[in-house]
């Protein structure tokens, strides 16, 4: 257990004094993660300067890299977006055009579509978020609603996409075809989505959208088009908010908006904003490499197995493990391939379908993901909006309710074809 007792040490730190003090700003996270990550170190024998390159190394992982270079870049398109009235504008054309009952299923439909199309969630929260708080500000709702329903609805894509970094890992590891994981996953998930649709319906008929609007500007929503139009197309996450960001330069200074070293400083601003979720990131990543490195996943992996008699069981066993093991890492992608290999193994062993195994793989991470406080799509959300991550956890029901989907389907061997 000494393996895992830096999670542990963030969990009470975080969680449950936040808990006992009943306000989760009492402790930073950051404080929580850098404490955990100190003692995390003492965990491990060697120099010092080995065990900074232990940390290093998941710190400084190119998929956490890739996670930072997604902040910023967020950050500073978000930042220089709002500083020449994008949001605002953008909000009122939903506001003038979208009926009152479509506002919410509306942006929970473009999130499921975008992050379908370019297969990551951060991307997608990065886009959708700024427009939907801006939204929620003019229209009354609840701002952590409003974030909750664009976070979920970017699991779906998550899931689902033929270019998400799950779906490869997860068909990659298990041996089978994504059209042929997709045919199961979709089977599973999508009366989830189409219940949210309906549901965000529903709960769009108690909003009162605000009719004494300002005059709309659509230059100023063109890089939100644009960034939304790339990210459909399949372009490259980062090349998106790099051509985003170079957009709200052109137009906030031919619009006299900001001069250059407005823009400079607008850039800034949102880069900063995000220096938190950056410092999270770094330290999460170096601690978790730490646990990994400790045994600490080979630990979770050998207890989960031992007892396993049935296919239903050893279905159950691999969704068990594949949230245990995102739990620890706080990465979907990260999970799926750390227990992709004993996946296949328990599959072949239990004579579970390759396709069901990966869709159990993609489905279970992505539920798991979804409902972290300190995973990165929360973290990014939570950032963008300037709401707490706990206080958005409540409102991710898409998550929640494919974790449902999932059991379900481990328990009466749905689809049957494939079980």
């Amino acid at each position: 257990m000494k393996a895992l007792s830096p999670l542990f040490v963030f969990l009470i730190l975080y969680l449950a004094v936040s808990i006992i003090a009943q306000d989760f700003y009492k402790v930073p996270i950051t404080v929580a993660f850098l404490v955990s990550s100190v003692y995390a170190l003492l965990t491990l024998k060697g120099t010092m300067n080995e065990r900074i390159s232990i940390f290093a190394k998941g710190a400084g992982s190119p998929t956490m890299v890739l996670m930072l270079a997604i902040f910023i870049l967020a950050g500073a398109f978000a930042a220089s977006a709002k500083a020449i009235g994008s949001v605002d504008a953008t909000v009122n054309v939903a506001l003038k055009y979208l009926p009152e009952e479509a506002l919410l299923p509306g942006i929970f439909l473009a999130s499921c579509f975008i992050s379908l199309s370019i297969g990551t969630s951060c991307g997608t929260i990065a886009a959708l978020t700024p427009l939907a708080v801006g939204i929620a500000q003019q229209a009354g709702i609840s701002i952590p609603l409003m974030v909750g329903l664009v976070v979920g609805g970017t699991y779906f894509g998550d899931n689902l996409s033929f270019i998400s970094d799950t779906t490869i890992a997860a068909t990659q590891t298990q041996g089978c075809s994504m059209r042929d994981k997709f045919r199961v996953n979709i089977r599973i998930v999508a009366p989830v989505a189409l219940l949210m649709l309906i549901v965000y319906f529903f709960l769009g008929t108690r909003i009162n959208s605000p009719t004494d609007l300002d005059s709309i500007n659509f230059w100023l929503i063109i890089p939100y088009i644009i960034v939304v139009v790339l990210a459909i197309c399949g372009v490259n996450v980062l090349l998106t908010l790099g051509i985003g960001i170079l957009l709200t330069g052109i137009i906030g200074i031919s619009i006299g908006a900001y001069d250059v070293f407005g823009w400079f400083a607008a850039m800034n601003d949102g880069m900063m904003g995000m220096s938190e979720l950056i410092i999270v990131t770094i330290l999460a990543g170096g601690m978790l490499e730490i646990i990994r490195y400790n045994g600490g996943i080979d630990l979770i992996i050998k207890a989960l197995t031992r007892n396993i008699k049935t296919s239903r069981g050893g279905e159950f066993c691999i969704a068990a493990l594949t949230c245990l093991v995102n739990i620890c890492t706080a990465n979907n992608t990260i999970a799926i391939i750390t227990v992709g290999p004993i996946v296949k193994d328990i599959a072949k062993r239990f004579h579970i379908d390759p396709r069901k195994s990966a869709s159990i793989l993609d489905t279970a991470s992505c539920f798991t993901q979804g409902l972290l406080p300190y995973g990165a799509q929360v973290l990014i959300a939570a950032g963008l909006s300037d709401v707490n991550p706990i206080a958005i956890i409540p409102h991710l029901y898409y998550p929640m309710l494919i974790g449902v989907a999932l059991l379900l389907s481990i328990l009466f061997r749905y689809p049957r074809k494939y079980s």
